[in-house]
């Protein structure tokens, strides 16, 4: 006899006593009302998906036309087939915007049919319009489009296409302010060797070393790992420079010369000039869209970037359909003329640009060389540069790094002592005069004690006045000019930097340009980190703390005081030549504004300036005696990262009494402004005037910042 336990009991029979008492309970309560059945989401009606479709043509959105196909009509084009057909056919015709307007919808039972209007705004035909049908079909899944080839645009029978015929116009040239050629359209010889053709390897070598300055054992790498039929490219050459070795070359067994036009450049400011080249893959779409044909040389970087639109001028075109029936004719839809190039002027000279590089030599660095009249820039010189001739051809070297850069514009540097030319002028609206003196023992402790600041001169340069401060380049006297200004305004000296035209682009045309920095206490602000202190305008007073500056707004600023306070945009496009029912356009100096330093004290920085040059203190007397005019200038010895040298600045205009030339040199890590750059400033000069060459002069004992 089996023995329940209470354990035993209440799990047998408690679930089933439990489930009668809810029973019992349940029948007592009244019945529960059934749940309404959810409300069905009407489907989108015609209106809404023709919309929607136009949408999508509009947007060029063709994801979401294929969203609101058919199934037959998903069934036989994919999303990628639909987007690759969508993307080929806007770029055929160069489409750059879609409108359209919606007409007519008539519905009939199960189908629909909506006739609208579309307009192509074309790069290449002008603007294109069209009354389009659209149909669609009611499914169970609701209203959906059929596809058909005439939604991507409304002339197309099934299967046909769009075709271009190109008419592309020769690239017109540049040329320097004397209409010498700066880039131009020209004859080239490209020469190739054949391997298997080659009968006396020694002399193959010889020649074509004398005739493209490649060493032998260069010229042999590019054709040694061809087949013995392979056409192999070596170089190519302006067809002027090969002249004198061509018919050697042509009896040379295994030598082939193919001649073609391109572009020439003269070789000079290559980084200014530019440089044509390839569209790259990645960017073909775009070009298409603005009416190329997708194989063309276009402008790359510099002038030959900015000018683009003038120099390439307008193609030209026929746009056809092309049936997909063979032998059917293709149908014209629309055609336009195009329009020649248009050449660029700039204000360069060629001759000047070429000296000033061979004086630069290969130092990293830049010049600028600018009328202080105008604005006018004479040359633009940027190291390490590239042979822009070179780049056009297989097989070339690859240029130094950083040679892309245009340091003359894009380099941001530390302008060392020139910036006190600012700070004076600061001072000279402020409080100060130019008889104030300052004391300089070698060092300042302005800061405190513990903050002791050193003049470059460690014996210090004694009681001086404020032009002398600026001849010799006193340190201490700018340290207490910065300390007093920032406890007048913190802003006080950032201001007038910012006056100068530092800190913002100068708006030079036809190259890209850097901004700088002129550092204040909002900016240090927005970075995070310790305020803005006094201790950062002290530095700042010696061309030090965060301010970065371009040589190019140097110049500018320079060219300011120079001229009486006139801040020129600085010019470089000089003018664009006319084509057929286009003027010729000219860029007439453009003032950008005044500094705001009244004449006596331009007069104070002036005289500091001669005095840097003239005076038996001055930081560069030593580099400029025996010239013929006198010179003002301002050195500059930018500190750098610990341990690196420092950048070498001279910024000078001349002749001093009635300024034509302004001239900025720096050279990345190069040391002493006085011993390095300055040097360098005065050749630039010589060059420009005409007069003999010095010779770079051994620098003092006691070199000057």
């Amino acid at each position: 006899m089996k023995r329940w336990t209470r354990r035993s009991f209440l799990i047998r029979f408690l679930p089933a006593a439990l489930g009668g008492w809810l029973s019992a309970c349940r029948a007592a309560l009244p019945p529960s009302p059934t749940p309404a059945p959810p409300t069905p989401t009407p489907l989108p009606s015609p209106a809404e998906i023709i919309t929607a479709a136009l949408e999508a043509l509009r947007r060029e959105d063709p994801e979401a036309l294929w969203a609101i196909l058919t199934p037959a009509s998903r069934a036989m084009l994919s999303p990628e087939e639909l987007r690759v057909l969508w993307r080929d056919t806007l770029n055929t015709a160069s489409v750059q915007a879609v409108e359209i307007e919606p007409l007519t919808l008539i519905q009939e039972g199960k189908t629909a049919q909506a006739r609208y209007r579309i307009r192509w705004k074309t790069a290449l035909f002008g603007d294109l319009e069209a009354e389009g049908m659209m149909a669609l079909r009611l499914l169970p899944e609701g209203w959906r489009v059929v596809w058909q080839d005439a939604l991507l645009w409304p002339a197309l029978g099934e299967g046909d296409r769009l075709r271009v015929e190109y008419i592309i116009p020769e690239r017109a040239n540049l040329y320097d302010r004397e209409g010498q050629s700066l880039a131009v359209q020209g004859e080239w010889v490209e020469i190739g060797v054949v391997p298997g053709r080659i009968a006396d390897e020694g002399l193959l070598l010889q020649r074509l070393a004398r005739a493209t300055g490649l060493p032998p054992e260069t010229i042999r790498s590019r054709y040694v790992f061809g087949r013995p039929d392979w056409y192999m490219p070596i170089l190519a050459l302006p067809a002027d420079r090969l002249a004198p070795f061509a018919t050697d070359l042509e009896a040379t067994p295994g030598v082939v010369l193919r001649p073609r036009s391109g572009r020439i450049y003269a070789g000079v400011a290559p980084q200014t000039v530019g440089v044509v080249g390839k569209i790259p893959a990645e960017a073909l779409d775009q070009w298409r869209r603005r009416g190329y044909r997708g194989d063309e040389w276009v402008g790359r970087m510099g002038l030959e970037a900015w000018g683009e639109p003038y120099l390439a001028g307008t193609h030209g075109g026929r746009l056809f359909i092309q049936p997909r029936a063979e032998n059917a004719s293709p149908r014209l839809i629309a055609e336009r003329p195009f329009t020649p190039g248009r050449s660029i002027t700039t204000t360069l000279k060629r001759d000047l640009q070429a000296q000033v590089e061979e004086i630069f030599g290969d130092r990293t660095g830049a010049v600028v060389v600018m009328d202080p009249r105008n604005g006018d820039l004479l040359a633009l010189v940027s190291k390490p540069a590239f042979d822009p001739n070179a780049l056009l051809w297989p097989n070339s070297p690859p240029p130094p790094p950083g040679a892309f850069l245009n340091r003359a514009t894009q380099g941001l540097y530390p302008p060392g002592s020139i910036f006190k030319i600012v700070v004076m002028a600061a001072a000279l609206t402020h409080g100060f005069t130019a008889g104030s003196l300052f004391q300089d023992p070698g060092y300042w402790d302005g800061l405190g004690p513990g903050y002791r600041k050193w003049c470059w001169l460690q014996s210090g340069h004694g009681l001086v006045d404020l032009p002398t401060a600026l001849t010799v380049s006193c340190n201490v006297a700018f340290y207490q000019i910065g300390f007093a200004l920032y406890q007048q305004d913190p802003d006080l000296l950032p201001q007038m930097a910012r006056a100068f035209g530092l800190g913002a682009p100068t708006g030079v045309q036809g190259v890209p340009e850097e901004a700088g920095l002129v550092p204040d206490a909002a900016w240090r602000a927005r970075q995070g980190g310790r305020p803005w202190s006094v201790g950062d305008a002290v530095n700042m007073s010696i061309g030090q703390s965060d301010l970065l500056t371009t040589p190019l707004q140097i110049a500018r600023m320079l060219a300011a005081v120079a001229n009486g306070g006139v801040l020129y945009r600085p010019r470089l496009v000089g003018r664009i030549g006319p084509a057929p029912g286009q003027p010729e356009e000219t860029f007439p100096p453009e003032v950008q504004g005044r500094l705001p330093v009244p004449e006596e004290a331009l007069a104070a920085i002036r005289q500091g300036l001669l005095g840097v040059t003239t005076h038996p203190r001055g930081t560069a007397t030593w580099v400029f005696r025996g010239m013929p005019f006198p010179v003002a200038g301002k050195t500059g010895t930018a500190e750098t990262a610990p341990g690196r040298p420092p950048h070498a600045w001279f910024a000078a205009y001349a002749p001093a009494d009635q300024p034509e030339l302004v001239v900025v040199v720096i050279v990345e890590h190069g040391g002493q402004g006085s011993a390095v750059a300055a040097p360098l400033a005065r050749q630039i000069f010589e060059a420009y005037y005409g007069l003999p060459r010095t010779s770079l002069p051994a620098p003092p004992a006691q070199e000057d910042r």
